[in-house]
């Protein structure tokens, strides 16, 4: 990639995959990631910024600016991922306790800072529930001035994971979701159709995690946290998914996914369709439409299919590097 870096703000709740997309951003020459902001998700929020500042120190990243974000969803209880992440996280991997400090600042008065600071518009990551976001959107409107698009990692067209419909992002705060698609920005929807799909093969893990160099070796152990076959051969259950990572391989190569510009929305109601990503990819209006009227719903680039091996080529040479 050719030019000037992107600016790149991260909204995460790290966690193993975001651990790895925050791994990939601090190491690709084309992304200047500005700041972090956490938020409770896969685990509380305060164990979000402690396992990030500790990702960020592993990967020898410069001092980036760190903020402590929401502690709950608009509406709902947190509801941890510890069952998938471990409990602290990070895949339980005893990772040392950080010896940066998170920023004076709270999460969503260093995204304005950030964003509106930025001499070129800014590309703004969430791979976390979106409460941030929506925060961030209903204070200070202004910001969309200065951001170029929103890659966000959630949602689903097809299957969901934390029901079946709802991808665990969104379903962990529907509202916060649907307050996003109201940014009046361009949107990237980079959901688990894609997500699941990106997996590095086992010889390739076991290579990290053998590293001398704490990023890469960091990278390795995540990776085979999160096997993407468990069961099988041993060669396989170390191949591990890439997740959240996929969303910011994304902004450095779009060309990677295929994406539709297409109606979505997100199911507010309660009940078994709550949290679930309605993604309208009918080729002509039906009778819902034509007797009761055409509904405005945001547009959204919707990432439908993904090129696995470039994605894997592209995040093991950005690691390693």
């Amino acid at each position: 990639m050719t030019g000037q870096p992107i600016p790149v703000i991260i909204d995460c709740d790290t966690g193993v995959d975001d651990a790895l997309a925050l791994l990939f951003a601090v190491r690709h020459p084309a992304i200047d990631l500005r700041a972090v902001t956490c938020v409770a998700g896969n685990t509380d929020v305060d164990g979000v910024v402690r396992n990030t500042l500790t990702v960020l120190e592993q990967a020898g990243a410069p001092d980036i600016p760190v903020g402590r974000g929401a502690e709950r969803p608009l509406l709902e209880p947190a509801r941890s991922a510890r069952h998938v992440h471990g409990a602290d996280g990070m895949g339980d991997l005893g990772l040392p306790a950080p010896t940066r400090a998170p920023a004076d600042l709270d999460a969503v008065s260093l995204l304005r800072r950030e964003i509106l600071a930025s001499p070129r518009p800014v590309t703004l990551v969430p791979t976390a529930p979106l409460t941030n976001i929506a925060l961030l959107l209903r204070t200070h409107p202004e910001v969309t001035r200065n951001i170029e698009r929103i890659v966000f990692m959630g949602g689903a067209v097809a299957t969901g994971n934390a029901t079946a419909v709802a991808e665990f992002n969104v379903w962990h705060d529907p509202e916060a979701a649907a307050v996003l698609l109201t940014a009046d920005v361009p949107i990237t929807m980079y959901g688990l159709d894609v997500f699941t799909r990106v997996v590095v093969p086992g010889a390739d893990v076991h290579r990290l995690r053998a590293s001398s160099e704490p990023g890469s070796r960091l990278a390795g152990e995540l990776l085979a946290h999160r096997p993407a076959h468990p069961g099988e051969a041993p060669e396989a259950e170390e191949a591990g998914g890439l997740g959240d990572a996929g969303a910011v391989c994304t902004v450095v190569d779009p060309a990677g996914v295929t994406t539709r510009l297409l109606p979505v929305e997100v199911s507010l109601a309660p009940g078994p369709t709550r949290g679930q990503t309605v993604v309208d990819r009918r080729p002509r209006p039906g009778e819902a439409e034509i007797h009761e009227g055409v509904r405005q719903q945001p547009l959204v680039d919707v990432a439908l299919d993904v090129d696995v091996d470039r994605f894997v080529k592209l995040y093991l040479d950005t690691v390693e590097r």
